[in-house]
């Protein structure tokens, strides 16, 4: 039986590569959002055991604002080009 033309897909170009895919803006918050996610970390080991200490009231709010922001710049779309100055 031969192939349908009309039911074939048409070659589509390939998905663009993971590096390619963030864009600046969100590689930038993405690694501000890593600094935050390991300054916590490191904040949290001078917590004592229990947590009635300036670093163990701050690391969460630190690892909790690095995840999210690791969110956000992961879906940050691109800037929008700047208009051309006269």
């Amino acid at each position: 039986m031969a192939k349908n033309k009309n039911t074939m897909k048409k070659d589509r170009p390939a998905p663009p590569l993971s590096s390619e895919s963030l864009s600046p803006r969100g590689k930038l918050i993405a690694g501000a959002g890593g600094a935050l996610v390991i300054a916590g970390f490191v904040l949290l080991s001078f917590a004592d055991a229990q947590g009635r200490n300036l670093p163990a009231l701050v690391s969460p709010f630190l690892l909790i604002g690095g995840y999210a922001a690791i969110g956000v710049g992961l879906f940050l779309p691109p800037a929008p080009p700047l208009p051309p100055s006269a």
